[in-house]
């Protein structure tokens, strides 16, 4: 069976690794699901903790979670609207 994804409206932020993009990332999901570390931010995830990359884009899910997504993965799934 072949499946295509729903069309879905998501808010994601671009971390880059400074203070201004983690304020922004903890302003969209909360600063509970976050860790800001030297060697990334951690993301409390459904699936358990996930570290993004300076790069990688966070995304807020369709029910309010947090992950990161890489930006080629990113670039080829969403679109800005």
């Amino acid at each position: 069976m072949k499946f295509r994804k729903k069309p879905v409206v998501i808010d994601a932020e671009l971390y880059d690794g400074t203070a201004a993009s983690v304020r922004r990332v903890m302003e969209m999901g909360g600063t509970r699901e976050i860790e800001d570390t030297p060697e990334g931010l951690y993301i409390r995830t459904l699936e358990g903790s996930m570290k993004a990359s300076k790069g990688d884009w966070i995304i807020k899910g369709v029910k309010g979670e947090l992950y990161p997504c890489k930006p080629d993965i990113f670039e080829a799934t969403y679109e800005a609207i």
